[in-house]
């Protein structure tokens, strides 16, 4: 299951105790700084593999994919990703057609599912990124450049602390 994660420079803000009739936010400069990653969630081994792009887009996307490859060589991967428009360029197809044409669909190399459109409650790696910038939002007073931020954020997803019920609802894929 596949996902992106555009964490940006002003994701750290948070809230702190004031008055309750007032909310009382945490200002933080430099917001234009932004890194993209792209995260798979092995639904089978439960292992979580991210890859950094600059942007979300058609050409960073078949460089994770070439990445994921890399990490299973001798799987048939099955991608399982939201309907971004990037995940349904015609650059994507015709990246799939080179790898799968001359197979037989259940021998393709990669073969690319959507979950249902507008549902970002079905895929479970969106709840890994959110873990993931809780995380930084919690230890805020740490993050005083956008690289501390990259690092607490990596830090979180590479630890692979996480388990939630998402994780364990689609059944076991043999």
């Amino acid at each position: 299951m596949v996902d992106e994660c555009h964490l940006l420079w002003g994701d750290i803000c948070g809230y702190v105790w004031g008055k309750t009739s007032e909310r009382v936010t945490i200002p933080v400069l430099n917001e234009r700084e932004k890194q993209t990653y792209y995260g798979a969630l092995d639904y089978k081994t439960k292992e979580f593999l991210i890859y950094t792009a600059k942007k979300g887009d058609s050409e960073n996307t078949i460089h994770f994919l070439e990445y994921l490859r890399s990490q299973r060589p001798e799987a048939n991967l099955l991608i399982i990703w939201d309907g971004a428009s990037y995940h349904r360029s015609q650059t994507i197809k015709d990246y799939l057609e080179s790898l799968n044409s001359q197979r037989l669909p259940e021998d393709w190399l990669v073969t690319c599912e959507r979950f249902a459109p507008n549902a970002p409650q079905q895929n479970p790696v969106e709840d890994i990124w959110l873990q993931a910038k809780r995380l930084i939002r919690e230890f805020s007073f740490f993050c005083h450049s956008f690289s501390v931020v990259k690092s607490l954020f990596e830090l979180s997803v590479h630890c692979q602390i996480f388990d939630f019920p998402k994780l364990h609802e689609y059944g076991t894929f043999s």
